[in-house]
């Protein structure tokens, strides 16, 4: 068999920052993300020694070196943007502050790939200028997005891609890169080498930096795999890959630079901050929240019933308040009437409302239905539905829901002041519900009286405008299965 090589006048390997701690990223990003966002912005110095305070509290790294830990701030600000710099200051990033308050770590993803590109600051500015003088200006996601699409331009998804492809014939060849040669071309030579059977360098060190955008591109759901061999387009994300495919989003000061093939490293790290501004610009027009209901659902039967049963939810509660005819009750039908499956904090609490609907049903109390209720946020009562037990007692319940492409740790909850306050006041009548929703499954926990399980020293909570809980799930709270509700 033939090994593949690129004509030399053509080979330039791209390179980006690799994480150490990628085979746990989206836990440690949405871990730093919310810490970030509580730090604020600060001097520098003081900004750096609370998030490294944080990563050392992160689980597993307490007795790491400081090196390793100023390693692990480094790689986050620079490649996911979480940190921007002024003169004095450090301060969260947009997208920091948007997956900490959005817990959406898919939408995370689909904005870093969105905005990534070679060149970007992203990598020190030795790195940059070696790309500027290749004449690069690329944008991977983009490129591997256009190229399956016109792989499977007859429809459908058949077609896919595998790592070493997309390191040797897109990310290591200039006449992609460099030129923007057409993805029929760059098809056409991965064709060819199939059919001819010809083998490609499928060292790490090699593949590693095609494969990790392959990777984010499936935590993003843009694409799936089953083998973690090839790579598919996930055609449930058309609307998002279309976006892709048909952005000319682009950061554009080292231009002038790459059409001269020449610059100079004091203007590349001039134009550093500029790059995490424009990393953090306000993206509202491009929404890249994740429809909830659509991730989950492991065939079109579930996602339909899931829509039926949140729409039910919807209807039951707006058709109540609205009965009931009072001002208040009103304009909480209102805020219903703006339910949406991209907001995780509707859906969840949806699917914790029929969660609660089935517990009844199933002990025979389904008299009691009528009085399970979602409370909106914006009334600030602490707590997101008002249930029963079924002996008529009241269960007051804070829904804490996470979207992710793997399963993340449950041992983890912030509390608002307010929600703290109130589970203070309600005693082992206050639950914590842990919503963790992934690709493989829909996991539950549920973590009863939070104060007194502190008073008790069975968690650690650390005060943080309001209140952080960490805990051993093996030792508190319990797990169960998340109920659908059935009518």
């Amino acid at each position: 068999m033939i090994e593949y090589q690129i004509p030399d006048e053509y080979f330039f390997r791209l390179h980006h920052v690799r994480p150490r701690f990628k085979g746990d990223i989206e836990n440690v990003l949405i871990y730093i993300a919310e810490e970030i966002s509580r730090v604020g912005e600060k001097k520098t110095d003081e900004f750096i020694s609370d998030v490294n305070a944080a990563l050392f509290r992160y689980p597993g790294n307490a007795h790491r070196e400081l090196k390793t830990i100023n390693n692990w701030r480094t790689e986050i600000s620079a490649l996911f943007g979480f940190i921007e710099h002024t003169k004095t200051t450090d301060k969260p990033g947009r997208r920091a502050i948007e997956l900490a308050h959005n817990q959406d770590l898919v939408e995370c993803f689909k904005i870093f790939l969105y905005n990534f590109q070679y060149p970007g600051a992203h990598i020190k500015p030795k790195g940059v200028l070696e790309q500027i003088e290749h004449g690069v200006k690329f944008k991977p996601a983009q490129y591997i997005l256009k190229l399956l699409k016109y792989a499977n331009r007859d429809g459908g998804n058949s077609i896919g891609i595998t790592k070493p492809e997309v390191c040797h014939c897109i990310f290591n060849d200039l006449r992609v890169t460099r030129d923007n040669e057409g993805v029929e071309k760059t098809w056409k030579r991965i064709m060819a080498n199939r059919k001819n059977k010809v083998i490609y360098d499928q060292t790490g060190d090699v593949i590693r930096y095609a494969g990790d955008i392959l990777d984010y591109l499936e935590i993003a759901n843009l694409l799936k795999t089953y083998d973690s061999r090839m790579y598919y387009l996930n055609t449930l994300e058309e609307e998002s890959i279309i976006k892709f495919c048909e952005s000319t989003e682009w950061f554009d000061k080292y231009d002038d630079m790459i059409e001269e093939r020449t610059g100079s490293l004091e203007k590349i790290k001039m134009y550093s901050t500029s790059w995490f501004s424009y990393v953090n610009r306000n993206m509202e027009d491009t929404d890249f929240s994740t429809d909830i209901l659509a991730y989950i659902a492991n065939s079109k039967e579930e996602l339909q019933e899931l829509k039926e049963n949140a729409k039910n939810t919807k209807d039951a509660v707006l058709e109540d308040f609205i009965e009931r005819d009072n001002v208040l009750e009103k304009r909480i039908a209102t805020y219903y009437d703006k339910f949406t499956t991209k907001d995780i904090g509707d859906i969840g609490e949806s699917l914790i409302h029929g969660h609660e609907c089935m517990r009844m049903k199933l002990g025979g109390r389904e008299d009691l239905i009528h009085l399970i209720k979602r409370i909106p946020t914006q009334f600030a009562v602490g707590y997101d539905i008002s249930s029963i037990e079924l002996d008529e007692r009241k269960r007051y319940i804070e829904v804490k829901t996470t979207i992710s492409s793997k399963p993340l740790h449950f041992n983890r909850i912030h509390l608002t002041k307010n929600e703290w306050n109130t589970a203070n006041s309600t005693h082992d009548r206050y639950y914590v519900y842990r919503l963790l929703l992934s690709k493989s499954e829909k996991k539950l926990f549920l973590l009863q009286d939070p104060v007194g399980l502190y008073k008790k020293d069975m968690i650690d909570m650390i005060p943080s405008d309001g209140a952080d809980i960490t805990f051993d799930p093996k030792n508190v709270g319990r797990f169960e299965e998340l109920l659908t509700w059935k009518n």
